[in-house]
């Protein structure tokens, strides 16, 4: 599909406007309402990652097949998971919380919808008006619930396998990540947050228990990192919250997610013209919209030039190529047309992993590729790419292999 595998879960507590959020990010009607627990089965979907296309670098009209370019924009799609909102004591079972935190397995990168405006409490009950709770609790709280996970996985049979591993001279990297391979961690992940926290790798058994959960802690940051979402940005007090945020070193984006669905339902209604992630949209049919539209359309523009957008496609473009360290790459089959076998002009464009080699890249595109791969082609300086080059984001490229040159 071109997502790199990506997957991006959506976590905070109920009522946080997570599944807002989600609405708006895939254009879908999960169920909304405000009371916790409305969100019962994880709803998965198709968000987008944007930017620039380069197309109109190249001078040509593209026609896509695996994502959309918009306004030259491109449009990559990447997978995204809500699942139901997490209270305090989650880790233990608490409300549904091991249920939802299973759900969060496989997530690369976590977004923490958080209410700014401070009007939920812990539990996500209604406290009657906004800047009735601090939101910078929420953003503790989730990452303390996440890492008591972590913990709870790794203390369970901890002194057997660190026996195990002392007298039989084991790598404790590849080990626990054989252990915790069901939550996406690999020993790679491991080996960084031992290095970070100069643990012992040889004598796993002199680990304290806040040794343990110092590396759970660090494990989490680095295997599942989190881009906090300051979501109802909209809302007066949550500006000042935000603002508490930055001041406190935490590096929020501003959003309204609300504000980003309405956006997205009149433009699916024809009323307006709104690309996502812009600052600005254009209202087409005026004589379709009450007074009341009118009025929102209107508070939406001053949030759109005061913050220049939503937030929403802020937030998943840094959970994808800024925290999750993903580049975008455009295979071609004809480097003069920019096209496939069928005439396609830039038809794919794929998410890798930022530090991925050329040769890695033909082996996702399709197994055989790879196997028969002999160089590759960089479109713009018409160079050969030898298989260890590693490539850039925006990269297009044409993979030739033995029995295809050309």
């Amino acid at each position: 599909m071109g997502d790199g595998g990506l997957l991006i879960g959506i976590v905070g507590k109920p009522n946080s406007g997570k599944t807002t959020f989600f609405n708006a990010a895939t254009a879908s009607e999960a169920k909304v309402a405000d009371y916790p627990f409305t969100t019962i089965e994880p709803n998965v979907g198709m968000a987008f990652a944007t930017q620039l296309c380069v197309c109109k670098e190249f001078g040509v009209k593209d026609n896509p097949r695996n994502s959309l370019c918009i306004d030259g924009i491109r449009h990559i799609p990447v997978k995204i998971i809500d699942v139901a909102g997490l209270v305090p004591d989650a880790w233990r079972g608490r409300g549904l919380g091991n249920k939802f935190l299973d759900d969060l397995r496989q997530a690369n990168v976590l977004l923490h919808i958080v209410d700014a405006s401070g009007s939920f409490d812990a539990d996500g009950r209604p406290l009657g008006k906004p800047g009735m709770w601090d939101p910078l609790k929420d953003i503790k709280f989730l990452e303390e619930e996440i890492a008591r996970w972590f913990f709870q996985i790794l203390k369970r049979d901890w002194e057997k396998w660190a026996r195990r591993i002392e007298v039989e001279k084991l790598d404790t990297a590849e080990i626990l990540a054989e252990r915790l391979s069901g939550l996406g961690i690999k020993s790679l992940h491991i080996r960084r947050a031992i290095e970070d926290l100069d643990l012992n790798p040889e004598k796993p058994r002199s680990w304290s228990d806040e040794d343990l959960f110092s590396f759970a802690k660090r494990l989490r940051e680095i295997s599942k990192p989190i881009v906090i979402v300051a979501n109802k940005i909209d809302i007066p007090i949550a500006e000042e919250n935000y603002e508490r945020m930055r001041e406190a070193g935490i590096d929020a984006v501003p959003a309204s997610a609300l504000a980003e669905l309405a956006l997205i339902k009149y433009t699916e209604k024809g009323i307006i013209k709104y690309v996502r992630g812009s600052d600005h949209f254009e209202i087409l049919k005026p004589n379709a919209l009450s007074d009341r539209e009118r009025k929102l359309f209107a508070k939406i523009e001053e949030l759109l030039d005061k913050w220049k957008g939503t937030g929403v496609q802020k937030a998943i473009n840094k959970a994808v190529f800024e925290v999750g360290q993903m580049i975008a790459v455009y295979p071609v089959e004809d480097p003069s047309k920019l096209s496939d076998k069928k005439g396609n002009v830039l038809p794919d464009v794929f998410l890798v992993k930022r530090g991925t080699t050329v040769k890695e890249f033909a082996a996702l595109i399709h197994t055989d590729l790879a196997k028969t791969f002999l160089y590759a082609i960089d479109v713009r300086t018409k160079k050969k790419l030898s298989e260890d080059y590693v490539l850039k984001d925006r990269d297009v490229i044409k993979i030739v292999a033995a029995g295809a040159r050309g």
